[in-house]
């Protein structure tokens, strides 16, 4: 532009000079400014050119802009700037358009701090790629040792939830898996300590009185045959306790071959009732039956009666004579709730929750004469279940205890 300004401001020199002296003047300017002369005419047509000897002639059509890229004839790229002359000519200034090299860029003001401000990020960024590598990692790993050490010596401590949501979730799952696996495996000993004990008490018994009848201790008939009576009752005992641990077996297995008829539950409580009110009688305890409408319930009537005689039959050993036991049957949404209520001693709280357990009984003498081995309540339950109901016990020392079980509707 300084250029041009130049050249306009002593247009008068050379812009009327005839065409021969104007080449030649246009080529020692163009020499001296280092720039390339163009002179086109009014009509756009070319009057001279400072470099027509040395340079491919640009294509004319595109140097009617006031500033534009032109082409030349070998491709090259030329940069120009037109201005019209007070004669109505048109000076054109080109010069050729540089070309970028590639390493220039890196000498290039802007670089060094591109390049600082590229290390601080990819600094920044490498550490925050650390530090959540490892707020995802370290939990993980904690989670892997607990599952490889698993199960160890004592009990195995809850982990801490940490790390992203996802893995805090599976940390939760994981502790309630380690916790469910050690409620199992203490249920599993409990329940082997408990057979032992229930086992070793009457085969004591038939060892003991076997023994009396080989060496001859039971010498009279009557000795030999109440000895021989109670090796009877005792091995019936531990029969009927593994009749009732291969029942519950197969229950919590889901393999019991469980009926679904239709069943008038009404008349099957009548039938518990019947079955028990000559015992109740001799007890001088009050029983009776309120049952109004009841929707038909699908199951299996044999198992259910089980379950509702179990409970009137543990109503009838803890109700004291002058006590009562009721049953109640109701419609409760789309299926019937029963309840066996009886004035007996109750069951402390702390029991409550341990009565259905296998083995479980009220008697810490566990005398075998008053009680069985503590698997009715626990059967009648997985029954119940298998039903696709829920028990439930309400109770209070001295009050006497509630048995609710609810069956689903068909």
């Amino acid at each position: 532009a300084a250029i041009q300004t130049l050249l306009l401001a002593r247009q008068e020199e050379w812009s009327d000079l005839p065409e021969e002296r104007l080449q030649t003047r246009l080529r020692q300017l163009g020499k001296e400014l280092d720039v390339r002369l163009i002179l086109l005419s009014s009509r756009r047509s070319l009057l001279a050119d400072s470099q027509a000897e040395t340079a491919s002639a640009l294509d004319t059509s595109r140097l009617i802009r006031l500033s534009q890229t032109a082409y030349a004839e070998d491709g090259t790229a030329w940069l120009f700037k037109a201005k019209k002359l007070e004669n109505g000519n048109i000076l054109v200034c080109a010069a050729p358009r540089p070309k970028a090299e590639v390493w220039s860029f890196l000498t290039d003001e802007l670089m060094p701090p591109l390049l600082i401000g590229g290390s601080a990020a990819l600094l920044l960024a490498l550490g925050l790629a650390y530090w959540v590598a490892r707020w995802v990692a370290d939990p993980l790993q904690s989670l892997v040792n607990a599952a490889r050490e698993f199960p160890g010596e004592g009990a195995p401590q809850p982990l801490p939830a940490q790390g992203p949501q996802e893995v805090q979730e599976l940390v939760r799952a994981f502790n309630q898996m380690t916790a469910r696996v050690q409620a199992s495996q203490k249920a599993q000993r409990d329940f082997v300590a408990n057979v032992s004990h229930e086992i070793k008490t009457p085969l004591t018994s038939i060892q003991g009185f076997s023994q009396a009848l080989l060496d001859g201790t039971a010498q009279t008939p009557e000795a030999q045959k109440q000895a021989a009576q109670i090796i009877f009752d005792e091995a019936n005992r531990i029969y009927r306790m593994a009749l009732s641990l291969l029942d519950l077996a197969r229950l919590d297995a889901g393999i019991a071959d469980l009926k679904r008829d239709p069943l008038p539950l009404k008349t099957l409580l009548e039938a518990v009732l019947a079955r028990f009110s000559l015992q109740a009688t001799e007890k001088k305890i009050s029983l009776d039956l309120q049952a109004q409408d009841l929707p038909l319930v699908f199951g299996d009537g044999d198992r259910l009666a089980q379950v509702f005689n179990n409970l009137v039959d543990n109503a009838l050993k803890f109700t004291p004579p002058g006590g009562s036991i009721h049953l109640r049957a109701s419609a409760e949404g789309k299926g019937v709730c029963v309840e066996v209520e009886d004035t007996g001693m109750g069951i402390a709280p702390e029991a409550q929750t341990q009565v259905f357990e296998r083995f479980y009984q009220a008697d810490a003498s566990r005398s075998g004469k008053r009680h069985g081995a503590g698997l009715g309540l626990s059967i009648a339950r997985e029954v119940v279940r298998a039903h696709g109901g829920k028990m439930s016990l309400r109770s209070a020392p001295g009050s006497g205890s509630v048995f609710s079980v609810f069956l689903p509707g068909g």
